[in-house]
């Protein structure tokens, strides 16, 4: 089977319909998802066991999002110092706090393209589901508390070897360099390795507050 056949296949087809009506359920304006957040973690789990199975089809789309996502990292590192700079005149009053997301667009390089695939992703990426993704792609970076964090710290690549590719061929990664933020999607969130890799765009939120 290929990617795009796995992706529609009944049974996931059949999950994410059950995950679109229960996010647009009674309960969605509360943002209770007790009962229903499980059916994000199931969907990750049959995704992934299947499309494991495809790792040097997919290798591509997880070299171009790895540079996608380093890309916006590195503008987020470097737009919250020149807020944190900016802003100088209060001292240690102030604290700059930056997170980067994934664009709340639907992929438009996903295999799966279709009039309920808006719905799914914003199921995914609200964070009254998909919990460890509060923060973003991967940790917040602070000012000042993190002023003395390089860039190579804050993605990661401060460890060797400096590849984040737990969880998947090891042989076939291993000079990929993946940052931290592809393991936090991949191994933390409930983000589908397909979910996620075929995203190019960002959304960074920086905040500035003064005790």
């Amino acid at each position: 089977m290929s990617i795009k056949e796995i992706l529609e296949d009944y049974s996931i087809r059949e999950l994410e319909w059950n995950i679109v009506m229960a996010y647009n359920g009674p309960f969605k304006k509360n943002h209770d998802y007790t009962d229903d957040r499980c059916l994000l973690k199931v969907r990750h789990d049959i995704i992934n066991h299947y499309v494991l199975q495809h790792q040097e089809e997919l290798l591509p789309h997880i070299i171009a999002f790895n540079d996608a996502v380093r890309e916006a990292l590195r503008k987020l590192y470097d737009k919250a110092h020149l807020v944190y700079a900016a802003n100088k005149e209060f001292g240690d009053e102030v604290e700059v706090t930056a997170r980067c997301y994934l664009s709340p667009d639907y992929p438009a390089l996903h295999p799966v393209q279709g009039e309920d695939r808006q719905e799914l992703w914003d199921a995914l990426c609200d964070a009254g589901w998909n919990v460890i993704y509060d923060m973003g792609v991967t940790f917040e970076f602070r000012l000042p508390m993190d002023k003395d964090e390089t860039f190579d710290d804050f993605i990661g690549m401060n460890c060797p070897p400096p590849n984040w590719n737990e969880g998947l061929d090891e042989e076939l990664t291993k000079d990929l360099h993946l940052i931290q933020a592809f393991h936090h999607l991949f191994d933390h969130t409930d983000f589908a390795l397909t979910d996620f890799i075929y995203v190019r765009e960002f959304h960074n939120e920086i905040n500035v507050t003064v005790e």
